[in-house]
């Protein structure tokens, strides 16, 4: 697991077993100034939305302890409304009613093209912060 230290920097929790997939994920984003913390299960991914201010979550569904719907599920009954994205390499229809249930705001297919990755991630920008990056003037945040 990454240092989760607080930032004003875009930060997106990457939640995945597969060490790899962090580091082709994190080589895209964080030289573009998007802050990246891992977590390798879902246990230690919700632990790091409980203690870290997370913009967005990327979430396997399929992850050791807590898969991605139920990592979801419990930051909603415990009230957090981070925006989810969530990966699934076994996309059903009840996997997508589910995911829509619980307001996740995309749901994308393993594996992931990295280029609809990245828009997820823009077009939360957009919607949760206003085109800006958090702690950027004029942000509510």
């Amino acid at each position: 697991m990454l240092d989760a230290k607080p930032t004003n920097r875009f930060t997106v929790l990457l939640a995945n077993e597969q060490e790899e997939w962090h580091q082709t994920v994190r080589g895209l984003l964080e030289p573009q100034g998007v802050q990246t913390v891992s977590a390798h299960n879902g246990r230690e991914a919700l632990d790091l939305i409980e203690s870290t201010p997370v913009h967005v979550a990327v979430l396997d569904a399929q992850m050791p302890q807590l898969g991605g719907l139920q990592v979801i599920r419990m930051l909603r009954e415990l009230h957090k409304a981070t925006p989810a994205i969530l990966l699934t390499s076994h996309l059903t229809n009840y996997l997508l009613h589910e995911a829509l249930g619980m307001q996740v705001f995309s749901v994308l297919s393993k594996p992931v093209d990295l280029n609809v990755l990245l828009d997820a991630l823009a077009r939360v920008l957009r919607r949760y912060h206003e085109n800006r990056w958090p702690g950027e003037e004029g942000n509510a945040e």
